[in-house]
């Protein structure tokens, strides 16, 4: 019998599968971005394998976006005391299938695609695949089980996921968006090159975005004409080179801004849409870190979210797309709002509080979703962690402190000899955001002190 899920679960599976009590097979595939950028023409990246091992752990968040009927697929087993913890604070997890092989640098369906009797395993299943976002690798793991895909092709998921695409729908709604250009080819970018000189000359920056950068990839803040030509000769020089024409990206004025803000909304087959929630971000030079709930908003900024979000999930409908759809918004120094800076028509990482926000947090109480970097001499099991933080984790419903949702990412990178770095996701919940404050600050002082680095 399958677990009462919660509203937005239910919301979830009747917008992807039709159905609110259909189950699921949960597959984190992180950064599908990388996986639509192949082939089209970027900025320069620096690859970090370490950093690469741990996003791909971050497949662990699926586990919190199901239901007791659901399964999840995962690159390692789930510590036994991290399971442990969360079914003491109540939660009805599903089940768990791990592959047989996990490469650090593969996605969790590319591993998957390599186990043989995984694929079998899940060929018998009676549930829909639902991934963080679907490119091509997706769309072959649906082939290889016989399962039906709960999203639409890849095609239409990589087209309105750029950037260009964004850009364009917002012009096309008339909804406010920093001064800027869409460029698909090398004469729209160079005419847009010279549009931004006039705001340089005035002091004022610009920002180039390749069409699926993510996590602060792809993007290149600029401040100087020699610095807008020297990237523009480089991205030219490599279309030629190519002999590729078609390119993506967007050049825009660097707008002030008082928040970050990230809101979703659910679009269903059908194509009504459903406004999720609005968190304040929290991001360090344009790679995000976290988020505040509830934003810090007038009602009236939550109004004209919310009309945004109907526009752009009916023009999403109308272009084949559903599913969930984050969208990256900012408010200015004046008090003003621009609801629309970009488009994510995937998962977003907010995607995967929501059961938790729902369970925990309740009415008139904060909470800060965030990460704490660790650089570990070895790998730390969830026991030892939740020793070392004795009375700061949440124990349940009411209570204040930190939840732990994501405990994978801690040891993702380790190696057979030296330090590596990991991540400790968590949720921190209390009454207010001084308390908020505190903990963190406690949580903070505790993992320096008693982690060996």
């Amino acid at each position: 019998m399958r677990s009462v899920m919660t509203g937005f679960t239910r919301r979830l599976r009747k917008a992807l599968v039709g159905s609110p009590d259909a189950a699921v097979v949960l597959l984190g595939n992180f950064e599908v971005e990388e996986q639509w950028a192949r082939g089209e023409h970027t900025l320069p990246r620096f690859s970090a394998a370490a950093g690469t091992a741990v996003v791909n752990r971050m497949d662990e968040f699926a586990m919190l976006l199901a239901a007791a009927g659901d399964h999840v697929v995962l690159k390692t087993a789930p510590d036994p005391a991290y399971v442990d913890y969360l079914r003491a604070l109540g939660l009805e997890l599903p089940t768990v299938h791990v592959v047989s092989q996990q490469d650090p640098q593969r996605t969790v369906t590319e591993d998957i695609l390599r186990d043989n009797e995984l694929l079998a395993r899940l060929s018998t299943l009676d549930a829909s695949i639902a991934v963080h976002g679907v490119s091509e690798v997706e769309e072959e793991l649906a082939a290889a089980t016989g399962l039906t895909l709960a999203a639409p092709s890849a095609l239409v998921c990589k087209a309105v996921n750029s950037k260009v695409y964004s850009r364009r729908l917002a012009d096309e709604l008339g909804l406010r968006q920093p001064d800027g250009r869409a460029c698909d080819t090398l004469e729209q970018l160079a005419a847009a090159v010279e549009w931004a000189r006039g705001l340089l000359a005035t002091g004022r920056r610009v920002v180039l975005k390749e069409a699926f950068g993510v996590s602060g990839k792809g993007i290149a803040v600029l401040d100087s004409e020699r610095r807008l030509d020297r990237t523009y000769r480089m991205i030219a020089d490599r279309v030629h080179r190519r002999g590729d024409e078609r390119i993506a990206f967007v050049l825009e004025d660097w707008v002030d801004k008082a928040s970050d803000l990230n809101y979703q909304f659910t679009v269903s087959r059908d194509g009504s849409v459903s406004f999720d929630f609005v968190k304040e971000a929290i991001t360090e030079n344009g790679v995000h870190k976290g988020h505040w709930m509830p934003a810090d908003l007038s009602g009236a900024h939550v109004d004209q979210l919310t009309m945004c979000a109907d526009l752009l999930g009916k023009r999403l409908a109308e272009d084949g797309y559903f599913g969930v759809v984050g969208v990256d918004a900012l408010t200015d120094p004046a008090g003003g709002l621009y609801p629309v800076i970009e488009i994510n028509a995937r998962n977003n990482m907010s995607t995967y509080q929501v059961l938790l926000q729902e369970r925990f947090l309740g009415v008139g109480r904060v909470a800060m979703a965030r990460h704490y970097p660790l650089r570990l001499a070895e790998p730390l099991g969830f026991a030892d962690a939740a020793r070392l933080l004795d009375g700061l984790l949440l124990s349940g419903v009411g209570g204040s402190g930190l939840l732990v949702n994501n405990f994978a990412t801690v040891n993702a990178g380790a190696r057979a000899e030296g330090p590596f770095d990991g991540r400790l996701y968590g949720l921190l919940i209390a009454d207010t955001a001084a308390e908020v404050a505190v903990i963190d600050a406690a949580v903070t002082a505790r993992l320096a002190e008693g982690i060996p680095s």
